[in-house]
């Protein structure tokens, strides 16, 4: 399969509808983003499962600092809307399957537990600090 462009139009409505999306964010003119291509492209065809998209950061400024995007190549992964890696760095191929390979396993209702937990870690600390 191969990837799929992002767009602010189409950027929430990609990564709520489920399943596991990859996102690399990079501009034309970046070296690393060019290196990284090719491995990204690659992996796309190796795992059909899953989405992978790119988001020219150029053609879409307002989408790279909504997802406050500082350097590029940036990846970032989302397995059933939730995010759940972002790093920037050009990632070699091996750690690109390696990345892969951790979403693919991720248990999500334990990362929901852990996300509700901080939820309401965060609502008792500024209730405390409100007082």
């Amino acid at each position: 399969m191969s990837t799929v462009a992002l767009t602010i139009d189409n950027f929430e409505r990609t990564i709520l509808e489920g399943g596991t999306v990859f996102v690399d964010f990079w501009a034309g003119w970046c070296g690393p983003c060019m290196q990284f291509a090719p491995n990204y492209e690659a992996a796309s065809e190796a795992n059909p499962d899953f989405t992978f998209a790119k988001v020219d950061t150029e053609d879409q400024q307002q989408l790279a600092a909504a997802m406050n995007i500082t350097s590029i190549p940036t990846i970032m992964a989302f397995k059933d809307g939730i995010g759940v890696f972002a790093q920037a760095g050009a990632l070699p191929r091996p750690m690109l399957d390696d990345l892969i390979s951790q979403v693919r396993a991720l248990d999500m209702d334990a990362v929901r537990a852990e996300l509700a937990q901080q939820e309401t870690e965060q609502a008792m600390t500024s209730s405390q600090t409100e007082r």
